[in-house]
């Protein structure tokens, strides 16, 4: 069944897919979002927003009241040894000297609001649900989508689509039919959120034990009035990888004990972690995958956006951060190229090759790499870090990253906006003859 052309459809309602709508809204071209589930809940747990997102959601008009309902702003970055010790720390946010903060904040509050917006700002009509797009065809003039929906496959056709539809992408296994499955370096994740009192600056990243051995954890709302807040917490470890991916069933809840009895003695006073495990309403076990970086992430008249382009680790905070930014800079190439394949390619050369750097970078543990160098110089055992690894050092390492990742402090607070926040909404289509009104 063929459907009136529209402009730009898109593939996935997630994060990437709704920033996209809502770039494309502001940049006034028509857009239609497929997304599977056919009833979008906050599902998910913590997630980090970096200041170079935030920025960009400033400027799609989402500010700190939006952004404070769903999350606090993090204050500062901080790694603690096996035993508790101090490793390292770092101001984060407004308090780094961002002229934005970053948040912490739950990851589907986060893409409710998201997709509350696009329903509020381009009609609830612009995100079908239940719909999920399963193939695509190029044409000379645009491109054509096979969708899944509970009455039987549809078809859709428009200029462009952009292939935000994640990990397990359909896009990008049609560009890529060959590629390896998502790579799993041997560390397991279980994540939860409980109740708690915050630590440190009480709005503190905190990562704490080995590089094989840790719990991540942050608040993600405000402290109540009873004193405590929601922690978001990680907890990982890692195991023999020989035999590849150890089970089949990834991404299921479990007992609290399963995770406790690999941290059954991290009480440090100041942090009982197998009481912070057992506070979880629910605990979900996940692996920590990401994909082979791949050449191109365009197709002709298709390109790949957020996860389906570059899933990566989670040890840099900056999955959904980076999904953002795509979604601005495909605007601002549309922008400049119009409604066109030129516009695609601009989004491929300005990103693909370095964000592929990062994906490797956080391979090979990314921020979290202090942790292998003090594991590497002294098995974890002392009692001055200086005298194991300088604090100039462990800076100089902080600063590649962010500079790789896209937020160094003072490459990002002079840099000018990605897309001017007020837009004049006519941008050429491919023929170069019409405007999109």
């Amino acid at each position: 069944m063929s459907r009136t052309p529209t402009p730009v459809l898109i593939a996935g309602g997630g994060i990437g897919g709704l920033a996209t709508a809502l770039t494309l809204h502001q940049l006034g071209i028509p857009c239609q979002i497929f997304e599977a589930v056919e009833q979008l809940k906050p599902l998910g747990v913590g997630i980090n927003l970096q200041p170079n997102a935030v920025r960009e959601l400033y400027d799609l008009g989402i500010d700190d009241t939006a952004l404070g309902q769903v999350g606090v702003r993090c204050r500062e970055w901080a790694l603690l040894g096996l035993h508790g010790q101090d490793i390292y720390a770092e101001p984060r946010g407004l308090e780094a000297g961002y002229r934005w903060p970053q948040y912490s904040l739950h990851r589907g509050e986060f893409h409710m609001l998201l997709y509350r917006t696009v329903v509020e700002r381009l009609g609830s009509e612009a995100v079908l649900r239940g719909h999920r797009v399963v193939a695509y065809r190029n044409h000379e003039t645009g491109v054509s989508v096979q969708v899944e929906t509970r009455e039987g496959r549809q078809e859709f056709t428009g200029t462009l689509l952009i292939g935000a539809d994640g990990i397990h992408s359909a896009i990008r296994a049609q560009m890529y039919p060959d590629q390896p499955p998502p790579h799993w370096g041997g560390t397991i994740m279980w994540r939860g959120t409980s109740p708690g009192v915050p630590i440190r600056t009480g709005a503190s990243f905190v990562g704490l034990g080995t590089s094989k051995h840790r719990v991540v954890f942050y608040p993600i709302t405000p402290v109540e009035t009873s004193g405590l807040a929601r922690i978001n917490w990680i907890a990982e470890i890692n195991v023999d990888d020989s035999a590849g991916r150890i089970k089949g069933d990834w991404s299921h809840a479990v007992d609290a004990n399963e995770v406790v009895k690999h941290f059954s003695d991290w009480d440090f006073g100041w942090l009982n972690v197998p009481e912070m495990i057992r506070g979880a309403t629910e605990i979900y076990e996940y692996p920590m995958i990401d994909r082979d970086p791949i050449p191109r992430w365009q197709d002709g008249h298709v390109v790949l956006l957020g996860d389906a382009a570059h899933p990566m680790y989670p040890t840099g905070s900056n999955g959904a951060t980076q999904a953002i930014v795509d979604a601005r800079i495909l605007g601002r190439c549309l922008l400049d190229a119009g409604v066109t394949p030129e516009a695609l390619q601009r989004f491929d050369a300005e990103l693909c090759a370095d964000i592929s750097a990062v994906v490797l970078r956080n391979r090979g543990a990314g921020p979290f790499g202090i942790l292998n160098l003090v594991e590497e110089r002294c098995n974890n055992e002392f009692d001055d870090i200086e005298e194991v690894i300088s604090t100039a050092e462990m800076e100089e390492f902080m600063a590649r990253y962010k500079q790789a990742a896209g937020y160094a402090i003072e490459t990002l607070n002079a840099a000018p906006a990605t897309l001017p926040r007020e837009i004049g909404q006519r941008v050429p289509h491919s023929s170069g003859a019409a405007d999109y009104e």
